[in-house]
Order: structure tokens, then sequence, then C-alpha cells
């Protein structure tokens, strides 16, 4: 989802009652054949049905449903949010016009007046919330139906459908980063989907301002990586065997602990590299790797690459950085996000901004490149819409759950077996 500048609001963005349409008519349609019509009983509207949207397949349905219904919440929110403005500002507008004329300004007249004006808003500020619950209860019926249906790359942590979890043999076409919802609507969670490949890395903030909150700064950055370490392994758990792999710069040897799942699963292509020698090596490998990669296909000889050249997508999570960085270090990370992505190298990126202030304005262009999320819910995230600021919440495994586990032994499994 959001990633990208908002725009106006149709004078028609909230539904008004009546028969509910599942089809969306209000959606942006892309090309597919139409979405299912489900029969309208006689005694009421038609449920809701998981997959009621175009697309060619039943994964590229529920992606586009699922953005259907996050439009849908942003722009009936923003019809919610303009007629509430519209009431005050009438109101306003009204007392304004009792005060300027001295007969009404005191006594029972002005009072009358008074009492009138903030009545009129009080009714349309009713009127907006009784719309805005309407388009709520379908959102939520459509929700209820929608969740369950999920593939595990759209799917929360605590789906069943990971218990019944194998190998896939295509990629997918997008994966699930987290929730998003509004304050007008904190029960009601939309999924975060973006399209796979990535096209820009990932960087989950430990240094959230509202850090206050919590116990001390070591809470955050542990959250932090367990963030990272459940969204690798969501990617290694998406994608076919040996196509897609996973390597860590841990310079401190800080997260071990949090790392344990995916190094205990042998999930990754190595072990967590640590230390200045450690960093060096890792970016200049995949640097190499970029590099070698470019040119071929500029070059159009792909078949002309080293052999034993692994040319399987990437993930590269740096934890705590920039802590055992040096410039040139630095300036291969930059590298690395600005061109790995088109070759199959994604970057997630796990630091507190404040950790690199050093580097100054240096480091901006790549802070600014990278899609910030966060290990705790946080509102900064916009809409493409309207722009309203969407509260985030990272998708956790839950406590006690062996579900992740499970999910890093069968993927090793399968990366041995095709070896």
């Amino acid at each position: 989802p959001p990633d990208a500048v908002g725009s106006g609001i149709p004078a028609d963005a909230t539904p008004t009652g009546g028969s509910i349409d599942y089809t969306h008519p209000k959606r942006r349609q892309t090309s597919g054949p139409p979405a299912s019509e489900a029969p309208t009983p006689a005694d009421g509207p038609a449920p809701p049905v998981a997959g009621d949207a175009v697309g060619w397949s039943m994964d590229e349905r529920l992606y586009n449903q699922v953005w259907g219904m996050f439009e849908d919440l942003a722009r009936s929110t923003a019809a919610y949010r303009s007629a509430l403005d519209f009431a005050e500002s009438r109101m306003e507008k009204e007392l304004d016009q009792v005060l300027s004329d001295p007969r009404s300004r005191l006594g029972s007249v002005g009072d009358a007046a008074r009492e009138a004006a903030q009545t009129r808003q009080a009714q349309l500020a009713d009127q907006a919330r009784a719309a805005l619950d309407r388009d709520l209860a379908q959102l939520t019926a459509e929700s209820e139906v929608v969740e369950p249906a999920l593939p595990p790359e759209y799917a929360r942590w605590d789906n069943p459908v990971w218990h019944g979890y194998r190998v896939p043999a295509e990629p997918p076409m997008a994966i699930r980063l987290g929730d998003l919802h509004l304050p007008e609507s904190a029960p009601l969670r939309i999924p975060m989907l973006v399209r796979l490949p990535l096209e820009r890395g990932l960087w989950i903030d430990s240094g959230v301002p509202d850090a206050s909150r919590h116990e001390d700064v070591g809470e955050l950055r542990h959250l932090a990586l367990q963030s990272a370490v459940a969204l690798a392994a969501r990617l290694l758990a998406v994608h076919p065997a040996g196509e897609f792999g996973v390597q860590v710069i841990d310079p401190a040897g800080a997260g071990a602990s949090v790392l344990a799942p995916l190094t205990g699963a042998g999930a990754l292509d190595a072990p967590p590299a640590t230390g200045a020698a450690g960093v060096t090596g890792v970016l200049g490998r995949l640097t190499e790797r970029v590099d070698l990669v470019q040119m071929a296909v500029r070059g159009g000889a792909s078949d002309a690459l080293p052999p034993g050249l692994d040319i399987s997508r990437q993930l590269l999570i740096v934890n705590d950085f920039p802590h055992g960085f040096d410039d040139r270090a630095v300036t291969q990370l930059r590298y690395l996000e600005d061109e790995g992505p088109d070759v199959g190298v994604h970057l997630l990126l796990v630091a507190d901004r404040e950790d690199a202030a050093a580097y100054g304005p240096l480091l901006d262009p790549l802070w600014r490149s990278l899609m910030r999320l966060t290990p705790v819910p946080d509102d900064h995230l916009a809409d493409p819409w309207v722009g309203h600021a969407w509260t985030y919440e990272p998708c956790l495994v839950p406590p006690g759950s062996h579900v992740l586990q499970q999910v890093l032994t069968q993927v090793s499994a399968a990366r041995t077996k095709r070896m």
C-alpha cells in the first residue's frame, strides 16, 4: 500500500445504504476477467464473497479485493471527516452571524440561536457517523470472509493456512508487510500488501519517537529485529526452494538470540556476519554480484556469468546500522539499495536514524529511498488516494507459537533436497 501521493475525494465517496454490491464499481479496475457475482437473496443483501474482484487467479483477485477495501475505507473516512469539518464550519458561521448582530447577541434570542446552531451541528455529525458506521459494517463483514481465505503470503501468522503450509512451486505476486487502520475504525485492520519483487528496500525503525512508553531502548531494538526475522521468514516461505536467500550482517552479534529461528533452521545462506571483516566480506560479495549481473543484463549475455554465481534473489538484513560500518561500507550499502533491486538484491535495514547522525545529510538519500516500518504501532504511512495518516502494525508471530520454526524447517528441508 501507501507508497504514493494521495488524490482528491469524489463527491459520491460514501455509500448511502441499500444492497451491498461487493463488485465495488467505484474501485479502480484492472485487467482480468470480471469478478464473480453472488446472487442476491430475496430477503436481504448478498453476503460478501472472498475473491470477489477482478483478476486472472484467486491470489490476484484477493490482492485486488484487499486494495479495494483499503480504498473504500480511505474514501469513506475522508467523507466522514469532511462532513464533520463542514458541520463545524457551518456552526461557527452561524454563531458569527449571531454575535455580529447586537440585537441577538444577548438575551434569550441569542441563546436560542446558539442552541439551534449547535443542534444542527450535532445532527450533521450524527448523520455522518451513521453513514460511516454503515460503511464500516460492510467492510468488516467483507474482512471477516477475506482474512480466512488469504494465502500464506497475505495471511497473518495466526491464520490456520500456515498449519497446512507447503513450499510453493511458483513465486507470489505480493506479500503482507503488516496491518493498517485508522482511528475512526480501529477494530478494522486492512492487510498491507506490496507487490513483489520489492522495488524499494525496507527500514525497520528501532528508534520511533514514542519509545518512552517502553521500558528501554533495548526492547525496541529487540522488537525491530523480531519484525525483520518474521518478514525474512515470510519471504523465504513464499518463494520456491532455492529461489530466495537471506544473508545477515550483525556486526556486534547483538541479535544472535532473535536470529535463532533463522540460524537454527539452517535457513540462512551463511552464518550472520560479525565484526568489520564480516561486514566488508558480505558487502563486497553482494556488490560484485550486482556489478556482474548488471553487466550481463545490459550486454545481453546472461549466459556468460561466472559458473557457480548465485543469481537467486537475496535479502540482506543489516542489524544495528551503522555499527561496524566505515565510509567504504556505507557507500557500498547505498549502492546496493540504489542498484540492487533491479538485479535481485534487496535491503532490510534495522536501525535507529539517530545512531547515524554523525554522517549528517550524507545518508538522507538512503533513508528517503527506504520504506519505513516500525516495530510498534505508529501512524506514519499515507494512502495513495486522500493521504490519511494510517497506523501501521507489524505482523509478528503470536507469543508461544511454533509456526515460524515449523515453516522454516520445511523451507530448509526443501532447499537441501533441491541441492
